[in-house]
């Protein structure tokens, strides 16, 4: 049997592709506290987690980061290239997202910004490299800039941690310093996020509308003639107020949010509870069909979403007032009956 011919140890290493190169981007910055070496030695750098669009699968990328007036975010430029990232596309589907900027994790809202806003942010981010210049000089497509907005209604503001939208507390919310060591907690936890996540998306829908209804005041008042000149014309499209994205966002981040809780107490923590607890078998039954009453609601706000800039305003915040007193009321009822059960389960599992 012929002996296989050994390699010569001058035998060059096989070619670097863009996913080892990556890779190898992730793994060192993750086991240096978010310090890298070769090309982007001394960059700003954050590994942003995504999920995909199509695949459901979580994706990391070494991305660079600027920080200005208190925002974190990032630039869509892949060197530029003349389609948008496979991460981006992901952050559209799937808004709620995982940022590691090496001195901390956090879980973030990604939210592409718009208009005058997305260009002052560009414009910054040119002058921290002037390599995000070039990159939009080599593309006819304008370089979506992503702000990064924590999640989490409680996350502190720090240089590497930007402060998270207004979670105004409520009776009965958890305060944030306690430390989750039950299934109790845990459920309070997560119904707090929901709680501070639509208040939030309440108070964008309001901003948006308003936006809008002063764009369509304003062309109407032109059309007239009162500025000297033509108005816009019947096929006239008013341009996107800068809120809609952001708006859009929020909501598919609660929606799907909502979604997953929904299904994990249906699929998972429902059953425990009905095996330990029989006596609660009734009020497990009233929680299901709730679940599923929200989740027609639900339905209906992302179908009006789905249209925002055509949408009624009207009925998009009768929706959405309709789906917030029902999972207010959903989520009181829910924890009057299961916080005395689950206070007893300890959280994280196998603890």
């Amino acid at each position: 049997m012929p002996t296989p011919a050994r390699k010569s140890p001058h035998t060059p290493p096989p070619p670097r592709t863009p996913a080892t190169y990556q890779r190898s981007v992730i793994d060192e910055f993750r086991a240096n506290g978010g310090r890298v070496g070769g090309p982007s030695a001394g960059s700003a750098l954050l590994l942003l987690t995504t999920t995909g669009a199509r695949s459901g699968a979580a994706h990391t990328v070494p991305l660079g980061l600027v920080r200005h007036d208190g925002l974190l975010y990032v630039v869509a430029s892949d060197l530029g290239a003349d389609r948008h990232p496979a991460w981006y596309h992901n952050l559209l589907a799937h808004p709620l997202v995982r940022v590691d900027t090496g001195a901390g994790e956090f879980e973030a809202i990604a939210v592409p910004a718009e208009g005058d806003r997305r260009d002052r942010l560009f414009a910054h981010a040119v002058r921290v490299d002037s390599g995000y210049a070039d990159h939009q000089a080599r593309t006819a497509r304008t370089l979506p800039v992503v702000v990064l907005a924590p999640a989490a209604p409680d996350t502190p503001a720090t240089p590497d941690t930007p402060a998270a939208p207004d979670a105004t507390e409520r009776p009965g919310d958890q305060p944030a310093s306690v430390e989750v060591t039950t299934l109790a907690d845990k459920l309070v936890e997560v119904h707090r996020w929901l709680r501070a996540q639509l208040r939030h998306v309440r108070a964008e829908a309001d901003a948006y509308f308003a936006a809008r209804a002063a764009y369509e005041a304003r062309e109407a008042y032109a059309g007239q003639g009162t500025y000297g000149g033509p108005g816009p014309g019947p096929g006239a499209e008013p341009p996107a107020p800068g809120l809609g994205l952001q708006l859009r966002q929020h909501c598919l981040a609660f929606c799907q949010t909502l979604q997953f809780h929904h299904t994990a107490e249906d699929g998972h923590v429902f059953p425990v509870v009905a095996r330990h607890h029989p006596e609660l078998h009734d009020t497990l039954e009233r929680l299901g069909r709730e679940h599923r009453t929200v989740a027609r609601v639900h339905d209906a706000l992302l179908a009006l979403l789905a249209d925002l800039g055509g949408a009624d305003p009207q009925r998009f915040r009768t929706e959405l007032a309709r789906m917030s007193a029902e999972l207010e009321a959903h989520l009181d009822h829910e924890e009057e009956s299961l916080l005395p059960a689950l206070a007893a389960v300890p959280w994280p599992p196998g603890r």
